[in-house]
């Protein structure tokens, strides 16, 4: 037996955005006991074919962030985070094993003075840089292998 299931979210100005949810409750990722990190609230549509994935992430797509610049017209203005979970059981022994997949889609980091940012967009563009940077920052302390990896430096690296 086989169950699949998908959610979306942005981060925008490092806040978490549910991207399948009309409501705009805030929502928090959390550490599990596990070691795994959640999001508790976050929307989880069940998913039985590929077009049921192609659906989320058009329900998604529509409510992102989105912003003209003087760079781009349809400027991303956050990172968009789908993750697919699967859940396998084995109905004779009873035995199970799950599985996630994320796929993200990051924006684009900004020149502010190219993009002539001001305003909402400027503070955007410095959110969008400053996570960026910190992901940067992770994959050279994995590939340093260094003692301590600042994973919490961003919401973007922390999920």
């Amino acid at each position: 037996e086989i169950n699949a299931s998908a959610s979306v979210l942005e981060i925008y100005n490092e806040q978490l955005r549910d991207l399948l949810s009309s409501s705009s409750s805030k929502l928090e990722a959390k550490l599990s006991k596990d070691g795994s990190v959640h999001v508790p609230g976050l929307t989880e549509m069940k998913v039985d074919s590929p077009e049921d994935i192609v659906d989320i992430i058009d329900i998604a797509s529509r409510n992102r962030a989105t912003s003209a610049t003087n760079m781009n017209e349809h400027s991303s203005r956050s990172h968009a985070i789908l993750t697919v979970n699967v859940t396998c059981r084995n109905r004779v022994s009873g035995q199970s094993h799950r599985g996630k997949l994320h796929l993200i889609d990051l924006a684009g980091s900004e020149r502010v003075g190219k993009s002539e940012s001001s305003g909402d967009r400027l503070k955007e563009a410095q959110a969008i840089n400053k996570s960026l940077s910190a992901l940067g920052d992770v994959i050279q302390a994995l590939s340093a292998k260094r003692e301590h990896i600042p994973y919490r430096n961003s919401k973007l690296t922390y999920l």
